[in-house]
C-alpha cells in the first residue's frame, strides 16, 4: 500500500517532465541565433519606425521614454520566445498621429493610454472568441499585399520628410532645408542609403547564393563579403557616434537610474476621447496590419512556423492591457517591421529578444535621459 501511494504521488511528476522538457526545447529553438551577426543586424531593422514615433511623442506629449523602453523591451523578449520569428513591437501609428496633431488638452497622455487599453481589450476579445481567426480566413491575400505596399510607401515618404528638414520638430520651429554638407547633411544621408542598397541587394535569398557558389565552385567572392556586412547596425552606430560629435554636451544630460513607474490617472473624459479619437481609427489598422498581414507574411517567410491570428491578436491585446496603465506607449506588431527585420538578417526570435534586452537595460540604466541622444 505504501509503494502504491508513493507511485501515485510520483506519477504526476513523471508525466509533467516531458511537457516541461518540450517547453524548454521549444524555447531554445525559438531563441537560438541562425547567424550571430545577421541576427544582431536584423534587430536594427524596425528602429526606423520605433525611434521617430517614440521621440515625437516624448517631445510633444511628455511620454515616459524610460517606462516605454522597459515595457517594449519585455514585449520584444516574450514575443521572440513565444513565436520564434523576428516579431516586431511597434508604436500604434494612428494613435500616435492623433496625439502628435492634437493639443495636450484634447489628446494627452491619459487619452493615449485609454486608447491603447481600449484597442488592446477589443483585440484580446476578438482573439479569445475566435472572431479574429474568422476575419483572417475571409480576407483575401490581395488586400494584405495592398496594405504592405501602402505601408511601405507611407514609410518611404515619411523618411523623405525627415531628410528634408533638420530638427524642425525638435526645435518647434522651421530650421530651413537640410544642408548638403556636414555631419547631418544630405550627402551623408544619400551615402548611407546607397551603402544599405549595395549591401542588401535586391532581396536575393541566401540559399540561392549558396546554390550559385556550389555550381560555379567559387567559395569566396567580393559580393559574399559585402552581403555579410551588418549594414543596419553600422548605420545605427554611425548615427550614435555623430550625435556625440555634433553635440558633446549631451553627455552631461545623461542620468543613471530608471524612470519612476506610476499608474496613469484616466477620467471619464479621457476614456471617451481616447476611444473615439484613438481606438476607432487605430482598430482597422491593428486588425489588418498588426494581425492579419503579420500572420500571412509569417507564412511566406517562415512556413515552418505555425501560429494563428488568434494568438497574435491576444498578445497585442495583452501588451496594451498591461503596459498602458503605467504610461508605456500603446504598441502592436506590424508587417513592415517583420519585413524590415527579416530583410536585415533576422531569422529567429532571438533577434527581437536581443533587442528587447537592450531596450530593457537602457530603460533601467539610463531611463528618459536617453532623449537627447535619440
Amino acid at each position: 500500500t505504501a509503494m502504491e501511494s508513493q507511485c501515485q504521488r510520483s506519477q504526476p511528476e513523471t508525466t509533467n517532465r516531458p511537457i516541461i522538457a518540450g517547453m524548454f526545447h521549444k524555447l531554445k529553438t525559438n531563441l537560438v541565433f541562425r547567424s550571430k551577426l545577421a541576427e544582431v543586424n536584423g534587430a536594427m531593422g524596425d528602429l526606423g519606425t520605433y525611434i521617430p514615433i517614440i521621440l515625437a511623442l516624448t517631445l510633444a506629449k511628455d511620454l515616459d521614454l524610460g517606462t516605454t523602453l522597459i515595457f517594449t523591451g519585455i514585449y520584444n523578449a516574450i514575443t521572440g520566445a513565444v513565436y520564434g520569428v523576428p516579431m516586431p513591437v511597434q508604436p500604434m501609428k494612428s494613435i500616435a498621429a492623433v496625439a502628435i496633431s492634437s493639443t495636450a488638452e484634447d489628446f494627452g497622455i491619459p487619452e493615449i493610454m485609454a486608447a491603447g487599453i481600449c484597442t488592446g481589450g477589443i483585440l484580446f476579445l476578438l482573439g479569445i472568441s475566435g472572431l479574429m481567426q474568422y476575419v483572417f480566413n475571409i480576407i483575401p491575400l490581395s488586400i494584405v499585399r495592398g496594405i504592405q505596399l501602402s505601408q511601405g510607401l507611407a514609410f518611404a515618404m515619411s523618411a523623405v520628410k525627415y531628410i528634408r528638414k533638420e530638427q524642425e520638430f525638435a526645435t518647434h520651429k522651421s530650421a530651413g532645408d537640410r544642408p548638403w554638407l556636414g555631419l547631418d547633411g544630405l550627402i551623408l544621408a544619400l551615402v548611407c542609403v546607397l551603402f544599405i542598397v549595395v549591401v542588401n541587394g535586391d532581396g536575393e535569398e541566401e540559399g540561392e547564393e549558396r546554390d550559385e557558389s556550389r555550381r560555379t565552385g567559387r567559395r569566396f567572392s567580393i559580393r559574399k563579403v559585402v552581403s555579410n556586412l551588418p549594414s543596419a547596425l553600422l548605420i545605427f552606430l554611425l548615427g550614435v557616434v555623430l550625435a556625440f560629435i555634433r553635440k558633446p554636451s549631451i553627455v552631461h544630460d545623461i542620468t543613471f537610474g530608471p524612470s519612476k513607474i506610476k499608474v496613469v490617472k484616466m477620467n471619464k473624459e479621457a476614456w471617451k476621447n481616447g476611444f473615439f479619437k484613438g481606438t476607432i481609427p487605430q482598430l482597422p489598422l491593428s486588425v489588418l496590419n498588426s494581425v492579419v498581414a503579420v500572420v500571412k507574411l509569417s507564412y511566406d517567410l517562415f512556413p515552418e512556423k505555425q501560429f494563428s491570428a488568434t494568438s497574435v491578436s491576444m498578445t497585442v491585446g495583452l501588451m496594451n492591457m498591461v503596459g498602458c496603465w503605467f504610461g508605456a506607449m500603446p504598441t502592436c506588431h506590424g508587417a513592415g517591421g517583420l519585413a524590415g527585420q527579416y530583410k536585415f538578417g533576422g531569422r529567429s526570435g532571438g533577434c527581437v529578444a536581443l533587442l528587447g534586452i537592450a531596450k530593457l537595460l537602457l530603460g533601467l540604466v539610463l531611463g528618459s535621459s536617453l532623449i537627447g541622444i535619440m
